[in-house]
């Protein structure tokens, strides 16, 4: 088996992407091949895990977050799969309360349980602090993006921010994304909101997520809306301070 050329080895360096697996006949490699299907074996279980409410509400609790547990109205996973439209609707919206004017956290297992297990209260943890309406966290079981809309004409809150697991892909099934919108309610299109994607430590990591979500939610509440309304200007932190150096005294 010929190697690749090194021209092409040097760009596994900078990318995750599968670059340069070299081949074996009109093949790929054994080991590239095998690395294929433990990928998509990866993805396939993301997309069928279940999310562990309990731990997760611990975890919330732990860092001083409440959280109230609901569910869509996808009664299994196999129905939330072939049935989007139920995974966007609330099952009971007696279950949640009201909470007029607050900035709403809901976290949704989406397409990826593992993503919201991995990372959503590592993300809470850094946002929840500057907000205190005391609004509870909602914790989503077979839920999509449009459910926040429904919870939060419901509980009447200013705007909702979605925490779901993305659908994963054969380099990252644990990627989280969040989904801002402006005053929630049924019927909001995805012109309307605003997405940060790729939160996972080998992405964006949790820390730089909630530092960019803090960011909209001040621009969105002076521009008093999100999607094309709000353009994501956050400023670009400088890596390399180019303040100049103080001047010595003389003799120092």
């Amino acid at each position: 088996m010929a190697p690749p050329p090194a021209r092409w080895t040097d760009l596994r360096r900078f990318t995750p992407a599968r670059v340069a697996l070299g081949r074996a006949g009109n093949g790929l490699p054994t080991a590239a091949h095998l690395a294929f299907q433990a990928a998509h074996a990866a993805a396939r279980d993301a997309v069928n895990a279940r999310l562990d409410v309990a731990a997760l509400r611990n975890e919330l609790n732990i860092a001083g977050l409440r959280s109230i547990a609901v569910h869509s109205e996808a009664p299994d996973r196999r129905t939330y799969l072939l049935r989007p439209d139920l995974g966007r609707r609330l099952s009971d919206r007696a279950a949640i309360p009201a909470m007029p004017g607050a900035i709403l956290f809901v976290v949704c297992d989406g397409l990826s349980a593992i993503a919201v297990q991995r990372h959503a209260a590592a993300l809470l943890r850094r946002m929840t602090p500057a907000f205190g309406n005391g609004a509870p966290v909602v914790i989503v079981e077979q839920g999509r993006v449009a459910i926040g809309d429904d919870i939060g004409e419901a509980m009447g809150a200013e705007a909702v921010a979605v925490l779901i697991g993305e659908r994963p892909g054969l380099t990252a099934a644990d990627s989280l994304g969040v989904y801002l919108t402006w005053q929630p309610r049924r019927g909001r299109t995805d012109a309307e909101r605003n997405c940060i994607s790729n939160i996972r430590p080998e992405g964006l990591p949790p820390e730089a997520a909630a530092a960019k979500l803090l960011w909209l939610i001040g621009a969105m509440r002076q521009l008093r809306g999100t999607g094309i309304a709000l353009k994501d200007e956050q400023p670009v932190r400088q890596v390399i301070d180019a303040s100049p150096e103080p001047q010595k005294a003389p003799g120092k």
